[in-house]
């Protein structure tokens, strides 16, 4: 017999101990915590183990204590602080074959429930329609989590989800919803040293013919291992403003565009 054991910190990791860790930059930390609290959607990918429940719970942090949050999980592993929050949970098939509750079933469910925002552990089925039309239809300020080793796979694994829910989509169409629900995507990668680190910080644009187009705010540049096996690098930012920038001084928060320059820390 094995018994696995998910296990979390009872000390719940914050966004100050990440940058301290190295796993992300000063600059990408302050972009995020305005990213959520202008209610942008995210999509957080990486592979097993590469952190994306922690950086779940730390942008969850952000979100205003007067917000009606629904959570939907197949496991609770989410540890949300705040006060108003309704979780659902997944319920597997008797022996029998009946009374299964799938996470498409919850979100649907999620939609009556009038709340602010929709957290997803994890899209992995045919719920990535739904959850799409959530975040185009005033659920703004949703985050999710996906299993995808770069941004641009992270896409095209949501476009496979949508095609396993046998709605018979055109595939512009389909990327259409995908680009515009879907405003930011954190790629997470936990390395050869054991560090989970943010190697991608990218905005979704729009469509480009049949393409997203997506654009790279930051990124972790990689130099090689040095004689202790340690991952040697940086985070840097590329130099492009945002589209979501507007979007956030609609909102009346405070964003110094510099954040995204080379030299800004």
């Amino acid at each position: 017999p094995a018994l696995s054991i998910r296990r979390f910190p009872q000390n719940r990791p914050n966004m100050e101990g990440l940058v301290d860790r190295g796993s992300l930059s000063p600059a990408m930390a302050q972009v995020l915590e305005v990213v959520v609290k202008a209610r942008l959607n995210v999509l957080i990918s990486g592979g097993t183990g590469s952190g994306k429940t922690t950086m779940l719970n730390i942008l969850s942090s952000y979100i205003p204590a007067s917000e009606r949050i629904v959570t939907v999980e197949d496991s609770a592993e989410l540890q949300l602080q705040q006060a108003h929050v309704v979780r659902l949970e997944t319920r597997p098939p008797n022996i029998e074959g009946k009374g299964e509750i799938t996470q498409r079933d919850l979100v649907r469910n999620a939609l009556r429930m009038r709340p602010d925002r929709i957290i997803l552990g994890e899209v992995r089925g045919a719920e990535a329609l739904d959850m799409l039309q959530a975040m185009n239809t005033g659920h703004d300020g949703s985050l999710a989590t996906i299993h995808a080793n770069t941004p641009r796979d992270a896409l095209g694994r949501v476009e496979n989800m949508v095609a396993m829910s046998g709605v018979n989509l055109p595939a512009r169409n389909m990327r259409s919803q995908i680009a515009s629900a879907i405003d930011v995507v954190l790629q997470l990668e936990r390395q050869e040293d054991g560090k989970r680190r943010v190697v991608s910080f990218d905005e979704v644009q729009g469509m480009e013919g049949e393409i997203i187009t997506m654009a790279t705010l930051f990124r972790f540049e990689r130099k090689g291992l040095d004689n202790k096996g340690h991952v040697v690098g940086s985070h840097v930012a590329t130099g492009i403003v945002p589209k979501f920038q507007e979007r956030i001084v609609q909102r009346g928060l405070r964003l110094d565009p510099r954040v995204y320059r080379s030299d800004a820390f």
